[in-house]
């Protein structure tokens, strides 16, 4: 059975100070619509990184998974072409416009390079086998599930749907909404979450105060969830089916992903 450390990086450094690491992969944001919109990196960097990454039989991911307006189509389609002649080995995406995209490219067009190469992100919202199954009968070659599936939720999913890879969250911080489905930071602060610009209002201080008005806690982390690691149920995991261990962290330090 295959098994796959995946790593973050923010940028160019710490993508590479993972594979030295250890990692068997690294994913990272490309110029735009990646779900961490501080975390924007240049087609020279991410050619850098791969041609470091393939020489350890490593692989990069690139990540562009938010949602996509109409009008910048044209746009992602430069940035895919751009992106598939510094070899990338996948891209993470959550609209399905970019998947209908490479579906809809016949062999002559560049797109065609991402057949079997899509992921899709855990901003699909990925927690049951009918929904991965549906991802995998529309090009997707891996799934990354929501984090906050159960061992036998994803051993479920695994059994029903065993030809499509499931990629499964094993460090790093925890939503309080289901992925993809957060619009707090939209809501209180104007900056959406599917466009990469999530205020992390969950980590905010909140007071709880009743329908009488009276306050029950003051300047509390009420909604931020503490952060996961499983590091004890790795094997656990592997048995279930998941081939892929991510790290969350795309916009923490190098030291950070060295440690991890």
């Amino acid at each position: 059975q295959t098994i796959e450390l995946l790593a973050a990086a923010k940028d160019l450094e710490p993508g590479i100070a993972a594979i030295d690491h250890g990692a068997d992969a690294v994913y990272i944001g490309a110029a735009h619509h990646g779900a961490r919109a501080n975390a924007a990196n240049s087609i020279e960097d991410i050619k850098t990184l791969c041609e470091y990454a393939h020489k350890f039989m490593a692989r990069v991911y690139v990540t562009i998974n938010t949602i996509v307006y109409d009008d910048e189509i044209e746009g992602i389609r430069q940035l895919l072409c751009q992106l598939s002649k510094v070899h990338v080995d996948a891209i993470l995406v959550q609209d399905m416009a970019i998947v209908k995209m490479v579906n809809d490219a016949d062999d002559s067009d560049t797109l065609a390079y991402y057949k079997g190469r899509m992921h899709a992100s855990t901003q699909t919202d990925n927690r049951h086998a009918e929904k991965v199954a549906w991802l995998r009968d529309c090009g997707m070659a891996r799934v990354v599930l929501a984090r906050e599936l159960s061992l036998d939720e994803i051993s479920s999913i695994h059994r029903q749907v065993p030809d499509v890879e499931l990629e499964a969250f094993v460090h790093g911080a925890l939503c309080v909404s289901y992925s993809g489905l957060c619009y707090a930071s939209q809501c209180c602060m104007g900056r959406s979450a599917n466009r990469g610009e999530c205020a992390q209002v969950c980590r905010m201080k909140f007071d709880l105060v009743d329908d009488n008005g009276d306050m029950i806690v003051s300047g509390r982390h009420l909604l931020s969830l503490k952060d996961m690691c499983q590091i004890d149920n790795l094997e656990k995991l592997l048995e279930a089916g998941v081939v892929s261990f991510k790290i969350e962290g795309r916009l923490k330090d190098i030291t950070y992903v060295k440690n991890v």
